[in-house]
C-alpha cells in the first residue's frame, strides 16, 4: 500500500456547503489511503482576504442556493434545513465566536472531538434554525457532542485568549495562501505538493487526483 495522503479541510460552521463537504470527508477518511485534517477556519476573513462575495449580494446566487440546498440536503443525506433567516445567520451573526470556540476545543481535545462540536454546531445554524453565537448557545452544542462542563467551562475561557485568536487568524491565513477564496477547501498533498479543491462538488476529480476512487456522496450505501 502506498504511504497514506494528507488531506486538509478547511471549513467554517456558517458555511451550509462546509457541512455536506465535512460529512463526505469524515464518510470517506477510512475508505481513503488518507490522513484527515481539521482545520477550522473563519470564513469572514477568507472573503475579506481574498476580495470575494458571499452569494447573498447577488439576488439569483441567493435564490439559487436555497434550491441547491433543499436537492443537496437530500443527494448527501445530510438534514440540511435552510434558516428562517438566513442573511442574519450568515453577516449580520456571523461565526466568529463559534469558530473560535472550535479552535479552542481543537487545541483542548484534538480532531475527534473537534468534529462532534462542529456537526452539532451546523445542526444548530442549518437544521434546528438556533443560535450560535451566545456563550450557553456553544455549550449547548458541546454537551450534545459529549464535552463535560469541566471541558466546556475551559473551552469557553481559552476562547477570549490571545492563543486562541491567534491560531484562528494564522489558519484562516493559511487558507488564504493557499488560494482560498471560499469554504470548504481541501488541500491534498501529493508528492510533496499542494492540490486545492472548492467546494462540495469536486470530491469525484479530487480522488482521481490521489488514486482514489469516488462512490458517491455516501460510500456506505453504494456498497449495499
Amino acid at each position: 500500500m502506498s504511504s497514506r495522503k494528507v488531506v486538509e479541510l478547511f471549513y467554517d460552521v456558517v458555511s451550509p456547503y462546509s457541512w455536506l463537504g465535512f460529512e463526505v470527508m469524515c464518510r470517506y477518511r477510512n475508505l481513503w489511503n488518507i490522513d484527515l485534517k481539521l482545520r477550522p477556519a473563519f470564513l469572514g476573513g477568507v472573503m475579506q482576504g481574498s476580495g470575494n462575495k458571499p452569494p447573498g449580494f447577488v439576488f439569483n446566487k441567493m435564490h439559487y442556493m436555497i434550491h441547491d440546498l433543499r436537492r443537496l440536503a437530500e443527494y448527501f443525506d445530510v438534514p440540511l434545513q435552510q434558516p428562517s433567516d438566513p442573511e442574519e445567520v450568515m453577516f449580520n451573526k456571523g461565526s466568529l465566536a463559534a469558530m473560535r470556540f472550535v479552535a479552542a476545543v481543537q487545541q483542548k481535545g484534538g480532531d475527534k472531538k473537534t468534529e462532534k462540536v462542529s456537526r452539532e454546531l451546523w445542526r444548530r445554524i442549518w437544521s434546528e434554525d438556533k443560535d450560535i453565537t451566545e456563550p450557553a448557545s456553544l455549550s449547548e452544542a458541546a454537551v450534545k457532542a459529549g464535552l463535560t462542563d469541566g471541558e466546556i467551562k475551559e473551552v469557553l475561557e481559552m476562547c477570549t485568549s490571545k492563543e486562541i485568536k491567534e491560531k484562528l487568524k494564522s489558519c484562516t491565513e493559511e487558507a488564504l495562501k493557499l488560494g482560498a477564496f471560499g469554504f470548504p477547501m481541501m488541500v491534498c498533498h501529493v508528492d510533496g505538493k499542494p492540490e486545492m479543491f472548492f467546494g462540495s462538488d469536486r470530491f469525484e476529480l479530487m480522488a482521481h487526483c490521489i488514486g482514489e476512487k469516488w462512490l458517491g456522496p455516501n460510500p456506505d450505501k453504494a456498497k449495499l
